[in-house]
């Protein structure tokens, strides 16, 4: 007799239903396993015969084989033990349950417990859409698993309490998704209030914000670029409960996922400047896990002191900046993950850091300030939206003890910009105005003449390329909307002009 139980995998972004097939035949013993498994799941053997014989389930001496089908996808890592322990529980006659509605997911320790995995809420989400009513996962996964509507999610802890809960002799309650958890009082929350100073640079950061714009600090040591980076998140508009799904996806796939259910807020990640390009980019010599790039999809991926990282491992980032997704392919292959991000990058003008600095002495040459800066591509920088000069901040405005705006003053600001983008793009793909296609600039950017003239002047006298020029029309377009105008004016794109004003100042010396 052939057992079935259900299971599943999963592939970049999405999971695929897995058939685990039992069969035991007379004859010398042997543990046959088919499907292509990997190495981790040809371990499931060991694991799985230990932890069942610690339980108390006893195989007989004869010969099992084992399908995991489809046959023709590689099958990875150790979610299928549990799978397989419960197909071999039902071949001996133990569970006289019914398995086609149900699926299971889980890694086993020798002594039976079940152990967490990563991927639970994509396999989650496709069991449903399969059709599976109940879904049994490890303990430590069901707050995750249980943000999924329509499928009952049951944490197990080992072997022989899901055998009850098949056979009905315990009957549990099915996980419920956690409510987000209030911040502790106690706990720091960067805002823009305790920043001293610094008021165009908050001001571009606002802008940036509201549109959705890459932006590039650029400044001496300790003038606060990082400072100012970190807070960012804090005036973001609030995830939507599909970007809260996708983000969860992705640090669930990766094994990053360290909180209680959704993730609610904002990624901020902040690779150090030795990141590979499979580190930001994603890949694996093994199974394609999400890089950095992924991790910080509909949140911030911040790059502090950007020309000291490689320059291989930022141009990873030309194509999924410009698209929003990135696909990663290896021999046999291909996955896409999402990377809908908001990059903020800051270095400091020249290797010593003071090139332009009023109070102190730049000591680098000029042929070292053009090798540092050529680090960074034209291409690269061009996709930045915004470059913003953050000077020092003086003793005067460090003793100020005015208050200054809060990130939720700055916030509500924000959250009107965009609701206006949102009924601007209404059914279109658009979701900002960093992401305006050029289809619809002509609709979207309307200028009026004196707008035009200076947006002339400035492309004539910077040099700025075709990729710039769009850049500036879609920054003056965020300005007009922070300003609740529906033409962009003069003074719009006078703002706007100035956030490219640093092409001329420092990159001049990199040609």
């Amino acid at each position: 007799m052939v057992v079935k139980c259900n299971s599943f995998g999963v592939n970049g972004m999405d999971g695929y239903m897995v058939q685990i097939e039992a069969a035991i035949y007379n004859g010398i013993r042997k543990f046959d396993m088919v499907g292509l498994p990997d190495a981790a799941v040809r371990e499931s053997k060991d694991r799985v015969l230990s932890a069942l014989k610690n339980c108390g389930f006893r195989l007989p001496a004869a010969h099992i084989t084992l399908n995991l089908a489809p046959a023709d996808i590689k099958k990875e890592g150790p979610i299928y033990d549990l799978p397989i322990a419960v197909a071999l529980i039902k071949t001996l006659g133990k569970i006289n349950a019914n398995l086609s509605d149900c699926a299971f997911i889980g890694e086993l320790s020798l002594g039976g417990e079940v152990r967490g995995i990563n991927g639970v809420l994509p396999m989650v989400i496709k069991a449903r859409e399969c059709g599976i009513k109940q879904i049994y996962v490890p303990a430590s996964n069901a707050s995750e698993a249980a943000v999924v509507d329509g499928i009952e999610v049951y944490p197990i802890k080992d072997i022989i309490q899901l055998a009850a809960i098949l056979n009905k002799q315990e009957s549990p309650l099915p996980a419920v998704a956690l409510q987000n958890k209030t911040t502790k009082s106690d706990e720091f929350v960067p805002d823009f209030a305790q920043v001293k100073g610094q008021f165009e640079a908050k001001r571009a950061l606002e802008i940036a914000a509201a549109g959705g714009h890459n932006i590039l600090l650029i400044g001496p040591p300790g003038s606060g670029k990082s400072m100012l980076a970190k807070r960012i998140p804090s005036i973001l508009p609030d995830m939507t409960f599909e970007e809260m799904i996708e983000t969860t996806k992705i640090h669930s796939i990766a094994g990053t996922l360290h909180s209680d259910g959704l993730i609610r807020t904002r990624p901020f990640r902040s690779p150090h400047h030795t990141v590979t390009p499979v580190g930001l980019g994603g890949g694996g010599s093994g199974t394609i896990r999400p890089g950095e790039v992924s991790l910080a999809s509909n949140g911030v991926l911040f790059l502090d002191e950007l020309p000291e990282f490689s320059r291989t491992a930022l141009e990873v980032l030309r194509q999924p900046v410009e698209d929003g997704s990135i696909t990663i392919s290896r021999s046999g292959q291909k996955c896409t993950y999402p990377c809908s991000i908001m990059v903020v990058a800051a270095m400091n003008p020249c290797p010593c850091g003071y090139y332009g600095d009023e109070t102190h002495k730049c000591s680098c040459s000029e042929m070292k300030i053009r090798h540092y800066l050529n680090k960074i591509s034209g291409p690269l920088l061009d996709r930045f939206d915004i470059h913003i000069e953050v000077p020092p901040v003086k003793f005067d405005e460090l003793r100020n003890t005015e208050l200054t705006e809060t990130s939720a003053q700055i916030k509500q600001r924000v959250d009107k910009a965009r609701e206006i983008q949102r009924e601007r793009f209404k059914g279109t793909k658009t979701l900002c105005n960093a992401k305006i296609t050029a289809e619809q600039f002509e609709k979207v950017c309307i200028i009026d003449k004196e707008a035009e003239q200076t947006l002339r002047d400035a492309f004539e006298s910077l040099g700025l390329t075709a990729r710039a020029y769009d850049r500036v029309l879609k920054v003056a377009r965020t300005i007009a909307d922070l300003d609740g105008s529906e033409v962009i004016r003069s003074e719009h794109m006078l703002e706007a002009v100035q956030y490219r004003s640093l092409d001329r100042k420092y990159w001049q010396i990199g040609q």
